[in-house]
Order: structure tokens, then C-alpha cells, then sequence
């Protein structure tokens, strides 16, 4: 197994960068934060470490973001991406005291891909497939839409629609059984460095626990290794993280969401 701390090391090196929104609309450097803002009005927060920031610092550095997004009335709601061995003190409450709602920590997990490139059985009557047509897409966000309890909208089939047309080499993997979509995932190669992500796991709870997710991330991670990614990393769910670990990927810290909407 790859050492937890060099893992850690290339997660901070090579994705805390551009690499990780490489599908922006826009970037603005403001000090040590990356304010980017993607299609369909969605403003994301990120940066590599705040270079020592403290307290007074990241209390004057949270609405300064929130007025630069507040500016582009196209921006309809702001993530803040935090990651638990920053050291970022008073940063959770300076961003409840403007409006921000913590979401449910996730798990960074890192490993190498080819731990989860094995051949997993799958319940009779389930195929996997790569999707790239319009029904498809908007068939398979519609369903993780449900199974992560969002209201069904056509705002993540239309990002996606948008990035298969710009062929930036996201894939995007479904299971069916019986013509419908019972689980779906997306891969990420990242330009430039050895990563390919696995995001937006979901299964229809009466198909859990039958090896099917595991699967989907077997078939995603052989084709990361066919475009050269030899490292894995996703911010996993307390539902995946088990599945993950037991193919040798390993947790090196964990990752907060905080939202504002306007």
C-alpha cells in the first residue's frame, strides 16, 4: 500500500491547483483563494493552503468572497470546499456568520487504480455501459438526483452535456437492470497530473450491497489506467468509503461543503 503521507503530498501538489476546475467559467485570484465560477450560476471556493492565514485574516477574507459572487447577479448559490488538515482557524465560524451551511463532512480517499481494476460479478441481468447520449445522461442524473434526495432537475444533466461536447475526457458510467438505470458514477481524468477522479456515486438503495457500485468503480478505474492515470481519488460518502477501502484505497483526511445560495 502507497504511503498515506505521499498520497496526501500529490493530493495537495497536484489537484489543489486549476487542475480541479478545469470546466470553469471564469477564475478570480483573490489572496490565497481561487473564486471560480461555473455554468448555471454555481460559484465555487478553493485554494491550495491559505498561506498562514489568521483568525482576522479569514474573518475579513469570507465576505469579501460573498461580494465579489453577490456582484454577478448570474451566481445563485456558492460552495466552499474546506479540507480537514488545512489549518484554517476560524474559518467554520466565519462562514456561519455569513450565511453558510455546513454539509455533510466526506472522506478523501487515494489509492492506486490499479487496486480497483479487478473483475467484480455482477447480479444476474445488470450490464455496464458508458453514456454519452442526451437521454442517458439526463436519465442517469435524474436518478442520482433521487437517491442523493435532491429535488430532479436539469441542471447537472445540463453540465454534463456541456462537458461531453467539449470531450475534456470525463466519462460517464451507468449499471442498468431490466432498461432502467439502478446505479451511475462519472470519471475524471485530471490534465496534468497522475489522478483520474470517481464522483457522483449512486446506487438505488434496493440494489445495495450486491458488488454493483464496486463494479462500476472497477470499470471506471481500467479506463483511468488507459489514459495513463495510475491514482484514484474521490470524496466519498460513509456508504462508498467502505467499498473503497476494501480495494486498498485509504482515507488521508476529509472534506466539508459549505453552501450559501442567494
Amino acid at each position: 500500500m502507497i504511503d498515506p503521507v505521499y498520497l496526501l503530498a500529490a493530493y495537495d501538489e497536484q489537484l489543489r491547483t486549476d487542475a480541479e476546475t478545469l470546466s470553469a467559467v471564469s477564475i478570480t485570484r483573490h489572496g490565497p483563494l481561487r473564486l471560480v465560477t461555473f455554468a448555471g450560476g454555481r460559484g465555487f471556493v478553493t485554494y491550495r493552503d491559505l498561506g498562514g492565514a489568521g483568525v482576522d485574516t479569514i474573518r475579513r477574507l469570507v465576505p469579501e468572497v460573498l461580494a465579489h459572487y453577490r456582484a454577478d447577479p448570474e451566481i445563485s448559490r456558492v460552495e466552499w470546499k474546506t479540507r480537514g488538515h488545512d489549518h484554517a482557524p476560524g474559518l467554520h465560524e466565519a462562514l456561519l456568520e455569513n450565511g453558510f451551511v455546513a454539509g455533510e463532512p466526506e472522506s478523501i480517499m487515494l489509492g492506486e487504480a490499479r487496486l480497483l481494476a479487478v473483475d467484480v460479478p455482477l447480479p444476474e441481468g445488470v450490464t455496464l455501459r458508458r453514456v454519452t447520449e442526451e437521454a442517458d445522461v439526463r436519465a442517469m442524473t435524474a436518478m442520482q438526483d433521487e437517491v442523493f434526495g435532491d429535488p430532479v432537475s436539469d441542471d447537472r444533466a445540463n453540465d454534463l452535456l456541456r462537458r461531453l461536447a467539449r470531450d475534456d475526457g470525463m466519462e460517464l458510467w451507468v449499471a442498468e437492470a431490466e432498461g432502467r438505470i439502478v446505479s451511475a458514477g462519472r470519471l475524471d481524468p485530471v490534465r496534468g497530473t497522475n489522478f483520474a477522479g470517481i464522483w457522483g456515486g449512486a446506487t438505488r438503495e434496493e440494489w445495495r450491497g450486491r458488488g454493483i457500485y464496486r463494479a462500476l468503480t472497477a470499470a471506471r478505474a481500467r479506463s483511468a489506467l488507459g489514459m495513463g492515470k495510475t491514482l484514484i481519488n474521490s470524496d466519498s460518502t460513509e456508504y462508498s468509503r467502505p467499498i473503497l477501502e476494501r480495494s486498498g484505497l485509504v482515507k488521508v483526511s476529509t472534506t466539508t461543503p459549505y453552501h450559501w445560495r442567494r
